[in-house]
């Protein structure tokens, strides 16, 4: 019952060999438990109420005191009903018996019923759940405490076999980034950066980490913890979820799993607006496919037009190839034949780095290039700059590179397209750089160096990066 309850997990199939994979063991120790739990028994009212709550039921006392109360439910483990606050007309209070006591909770009501941050569709849901519980906290509370200390998670076929996979592909994807020192020839004026020369330092660890995208969710039926493979108790919000893996934790093992989320691109429901690095693990690419096939467009049959990046294509057309991506993915068609604009897949560019929910560079990362772009020593400046880069994750960093590589290529066509790194630096600063907090003052005052940090990364990309 407890394998089948977690089908994901089950099976030799998981494992790259069917032979030295050994299905985990699920604990049952709290599901007898949640078995043995005390069910409810609902006290009713034996005569009507007329100030009774449409939404209660005939638990319903109206006001009456925690002594009697109290008399009611003794001597049944499980009984419930509901009082009107004596001392506070109008609130109400769940009266519950458990361990030989009665237990008063606050009760509240806004379309479901609760006490605290779990919400039911009935009061017997509730207390089901609370008697649940109580009972296994207190008859487990050792158990619960250690439950933790021997995980299954690092020995399961598919977490092995994940890890693996995603080893191999980034061995063979990941472009490692370079760690350079910007010195000063001295029989030059200016700081020439292209003089610059490589040192030789440890090279950035690289990962695709992820972490998880935990949310509270209700399991329908028996299920086990992936983690430390003991029961998920309760009658709803047993647990969490991951939303773009789909795996299965209680909420205080979900602080203790590895940030190892590997995407299941069948829970991921779209591409613009979609988290950078989810979306680049879901689909086995090194970068946002969107980056790839709006630059290759470009770069075929656009780098020539005047205004590239600059001039905006029609915001319904540019909705389209939106639409068309979150619809269709990779295979969606952006070729001349379907948008002859270039300036549409431009848009398109743009509008999808925009919307990324945490920036090409990120939120925390943002103040850090605001004040490098400030310092005045362009040596220096350039220097934390490519500190800066190198702490950007894997995926952020490899999309900022392809990216600024591309600028650069449009750089060289200025003759034709009027672009050089000073427009697209208009262009791309706010687009790439946004700060943590929405603040328009804020965004207004740091316009120059948003701009600054792009322009500088154009024409250094090669060395920075």
């Amino acid at each position: 019952m407890a394998a089948s309850s977690n089908s994901s997990l089950s099976g030799s199939s998981l494992s790259s060999d069917p032979e030295d994979y050994q299905p985990p063991i699920w604990k049952s120790y709290l599901y007898q438990l949640q078995q043995e739990a005390p069910r409810p028994k609902r006290i009713t009212c034996p005569q009507e109420m007329e100030s009774r709550p449409k939404y209660y039921g005939r638990e319903f006392h109206g006001t009456i005191s925690r002594e009697y109360a109290d008399e009611l439910l003794a001597g049944a483990e499980g009984a419930y009903l509901i009082r009107e606050s004596q001392r506070q007309p109008g609130t109400h209070t769940l009266a519950l018996r458990f361990g030989h006591q009665t237990l008063n909770y606050r009760l509240f009501y806004d379309g479901k019923h609760f006490v605290g941050e779990k919400r039911f569709e009935s009061v017997h849901d509730l207390v089901t759940d609370a008697l649940i519980t109580l009972y296994i906290e207190t008859k487990a509370a050792e158990y619960i405490a250690k439950m933790t200390t021997n995980p299954i998670y690092e020995h399961l076929g598919y977490t092995s076999l994940l890890k693996d996979k995603m080893v191999h592909r980034l061995s063979r994807g990941r472009t490692e980034p370079r760690r350079v020192t910007f010195q000063r020839d001295e029989r030059i004026s200016s700081p020439l950066v292209r003089r610059s020369a490589l040192k030789d330092t440890p090279e950035k660890q690289c990962s695709y980490e992820k972490i998880h995208n935990f949310k509270v969710h209700t399991f329908r039926g028996p299920h086990w913890c992936e983690y430390c493979a003991n029961f998920m108790w309760g009658l709803i919000a047993q647990g969490v979820r991951c939303s773009d893996c789909g795996l299965n934790v209680h909420k205080q093992c979900s602080k203790l799993v590895p940030s190892d989320c590997q995407p299941d691109r069948r829970r991921i429901k779209k591409v613009f607006s979609c988290d950078l690095t989810t979306l680049v693990k879901a689909h086995n690419t090194t970068r946002p496919m969107v980056v790839d096939m709006c630059i290759r467009e470009i770069e075929l049959r656009g780098m020539k037009s005047e205004g590239l990046y600059r001039v905006s294509g029609f915001s319904e057309h540019i909705e389209d190839v939106r639409l068309a991506f979150d619809r269709d993915g990779e295979k969606a068609d952006i070729s001349a034949s379907a948008y002859a604009d270039i300036n549409i897949i431009a848009g398109a560019l743009k509008l999808y780095l925009r919307d990324l929910p945490i920036p090409v560079i990120t939120f925390d990362l943002y103040s850090k290039f605001i004040q490098a772009a400030k310092i005045p020593n362009a040596e220096s400046r350039l220097e934390a700059i490519h500190e800066n880069l190198l702490q950007l994750p894997p995926a952020h960093y490899e999309t900022l590179r392809y990216l600024m590589a591309h600028l650069k290529r449009v750089t060289m066509f200025e003759k034709d397209n009027l672009m050089n790194s000073e427009n697209l630096g208009i262009v791309f600063g706010p687009t790439l750089m946004q700060p943590p907090e929405q603040n328009a003052l804020t965004t207004l005052n740091d316009m120059r160096q948003q701009k600054l940090v792009v322009q500088l990364i154009i024409e250094h990309e090669d060395v920075l990066f």
